[in-house]
């Protein structure tokens, strides 16, 4: 048996657990199983691997995709080590736990055809990134790969990040892609939403909500009735999912 699993907390819902096991029955992949384990401490994080000796492959959420680095062997240099977190994990025959990032890629694939969509050339582009989290480092790593600067924006104004409460209409001007990597509006708090004021959104703005329960947040909708483009993250976790996939099976 190959196990494979995601590891965060709390796990109330799971895209992976889903999304692995209907691969497994529909490519015809035997002897493979996907499972959830929730980890409110990472620190327990060593027991769980020795603790399931045939488990192979691990995916990390919130809010372990930082916290787990200190329990790795390896950072692979291209993704992770690079953008600093973690949402793959891949565990060799001989233990060694080697930490990748696919966030990366499917937000920075998926971005790209959207932008084809639109006709629109990332360059001309500036995003403000909702977030500072795990998720907020492979979007801005990705940013910056595509020639986009971006200002990150907090709850708290630090010398990185702008406070949502200082998000004047002079920089929602400027900036026009905006970018979700927090977890507000997800199911079941769906009526939430970041602070930004939504009223200043014009049809020259993109919305892009990495959150993808529900189809449309609470985010996009304001946007989408702004007249904003809007774009839901779930291309992102198929993307990210499949080369998760490829990097458990090199």
């Amino acid at each position: 048996m190959r196990r494979y699993g995601l590891i965060g907390y709390p796990l109330t819902h799971s895209f992976s657990q889903k999304y692995f096991t209907e691969k497994f029955e529909k490519e015809g992949i035997p002897d493979s199983r996907y499972d959830l384990f929730e980890l409110p401490d990472p620190t327990t994080f060593p027991n769980l691997i020795a603790s399931i000796p045939d488990l192979v492959g691990l995916n990390v959420t919130i809010p372990h995709k930082q916290a787990i680095l200190p329990f790795l062997d390896e950072l692979d240099p291209a993704s992770a080590g690079r953008i600093g977190a973690v949402n793959t994990i891949r565990i060799l025959p001989d233990g060694r736990k080697i930490g990748y990032n696919t966030d990366y890629y499917g937000f920075r694939s998926s971005l790209e055809v959207w932008l084809k969509s639109l006709d629109l050339a990332p360059e001309t582009l500036q995003a403000m990134v909702l977030g500072n989290g795990g998720a907020a480092k492979a979007v801005t790593t990705a940013l910056t790969d595509l020639q986009i600067r971006y200002r990150l924006v907090s709850r708290q104004q630090t010398a990185e990040a702008l406070a949502y409460e200082n998000i004047s209409p002079t920089i929602l001007d400027e900036y026009r892609l905006i970018i979700n990597t927090s977890p507000v509006g997800t199911y079941p708090n769906v009526e939430a939403s970041p602070a930004i004021p939504y009223g200043l959104l014009t049809s020259r703005h993109l919305l892009y909500d990495l959150v993808y329960n529900p189809a449309e947040t609470r985010f996009l909708q304001q946007g989408r009735e702004q007249g904003a483009a809007t774009y839901n993250g779930l291309p992102m976790l198929h993307l990210q999912a499949e080369k998760a996939w490829e990097i458990w099976n090199i």
